[in-house]
């Protein structure tokens, strides 16, 4: 099958910031799509390759397109 799930903890640690912040992320909805398995969080690894590739921008000024 090839999926690769990430734990809250790993994907925090792969992105340099905190659990919190990725608890902050997807109460806010504008992290990557996440998986909610009984009461875990998981991100599949090709949804955060996604949401990573919509946050790349050539200039500060650039505007997030919807």
């Amino acid at each position: 099958m090839g999926l690769e799930l990430l734990t809250s903890g790993e994907l925090a640690e792969k992105l340099h910031k905190s659990a919190a912040a990725l608890a902050q992320w997807r109460y806010k909805g504008i992290g990557p799509k996440f998986i909610k398995l009984g009461s875990g969080i998981r991100y599949r690894a090709s949804d955060v390759e996604a949401w990573l590739d919509a946050q790349t921008r050539q200039q500060t000024g650039e505007q997030v397109s919807a």
